[in-house]
């Protein structure tokens, strides 16, 4: 936590986007700076994942956890780094389709130590092949 005062972060987090939303000015004093912060690096700044690519993750995740405010953050912050609605539509449908994968995976008990095995071998020969 760097201890700026909450007037000095709002007037930041003002100057960033437009406003002091609601969930933000609702976080203690003295938790406001070190939260903006992290909101502003992971969900606003430059990171080794490119912005639309961690928007769409977390379209795909959220759409999981059934967080509609999640979803729709994410979704329009997609769009404001240049997703188009064909990729939401990807991600989520990549979700559903993981999600389904884990579901049969984990409820048939499948041997985990044989599906590595087989996934490295399956690496490998894919790689092979160029």
């Amino acid at each position: 936590m760097t201890g700026r005062s909450r007037s000095e972060v709002e007037s930041e987090i003002k100057e960033t986007l437009g406003l002091v939303p609601h969930f933000l000015a609702q976080i203690p004093e003295e938790m406001l700076d070190a939260e903006w912060e992290i909101f502003k690096r992971i969900e606003l700044g430059e990171t080794l994942i490119p912005n639309k690519y961690k928007e769409l993750m977390g379209i795909a995740l959220h759409s999981e956890t059934k967080c509609r405010y999640c979803t729709l953050f994410h979704t329009e912050a997609a769009k404001m780094f240049g997703a188009t609605d064909e990729e939401i539509t990807e991600a989520v449908l990549y979700a559903k389709n993981s999600v389904g994968w884990s579901v049969y995976l984990n409820g048939s008990r499948q041997n985990y130590d044989q599906f590595a095995e087989e996934l490295g071998q399956m690496k490998d020969y894919m790689a092979s092949k160029g």
